[in-house]
């Protein structure tokens, strides 16, 4: 396998196209990759079960199943496979929630969400019109995923309270303005700035968590 790599070191600003080889990782590297750090089995199943290439620029697509963040348009990103594994393990994720992400991208995470919240219903939001179209037709087999054009800086009110709502742009606070649209016993992950930070309202109080070492594109108001 190759790969082009521009010399930007040419004066006439011709691109010189230089080839190095390099070793694609197949699906079934990614999947044996998940299981070796351990994330539940109906993850990786969820992983099995969506195919990464399908979310990412085509140009990409022959790293479509590196353990790493690939860019999207307008400075998004989809995020690395191992750090969406560990947020939707944090979600604990039922068959049967009321689920929101907010700052859906190109829909992968949606779509592993819906391979195992299958009698639920799933709510993405994303505030790109671009990104929003692309993600639509890639989840139109998804009876129960509704991708909705709009800024998630607040949540979604109208179809509130939520079993689980995901946020994958970072933050620069704790959302805690968002616990009025969580059930109770509900969980928030969300990226924090650097930090994914997990949040569950038990009978009224609120417990923490937060993971460090991460990176996130920030979350748009408008």
């Amino acid at each position: 396998m190759w790969i082009n790599v521009l010399n930007s070191k040419v004066a006439n600003r011709y691109l010189l196209i230089l080839l190095i080889p390099i070793i694609f990782v197949e699906k079934t590297d990614l999947l044996k990759h998940l299981e070796k750090k351990g994330y539940p089995e109906k993850i990786v199943a969820a992983f099995a079960a969506t195919d990464r290439e399908k979310f990412v620029p085509e140009h990409l697509r022959n790293y479509a199943y590196e353990d790493i963040a690939l860019p999207l348009a307008e400075g998004s990103s989809i995020s690395q496979p191992s750090t969406i594994a560990f947020m939707l393990e944090l979600l604990e994720l039922d068959k049967s929630q009321n689920i929101l992400e907010i700052g859906a991208g190109s829909g992968f995470s949606l779509a592993l969400t819906a391979s195992i919240v299958t009698s639920g219903t799933i709510y993405g939001l994303e505030i790109d019109q671009h990104l929003c179209i692309k993600a639509k037709e890639r989840l139109s087999g998804f009876s129960n995923v509704h991708l909705i054009n709009k800024s998630g800086f607040y949540g979604y009110q109208d179809k509130a309270p939520f079993d689980r709502i995901l946020i994958s742009a970072s933050c620069q606070e704790k959302p805690y303005y968002l616990l009025d649209q969580l059930k109770e016993s509900g969980i928030i992950v969300a990226a924090v700035q650097n930090t994914i930070v997990k949040i569950k309202k038990i009978d009224g109080v609120v417990n923490e968590q937060e993971f460090y070492g991460f990176s996130f594109v920030p979350l748009k108001k408008e």
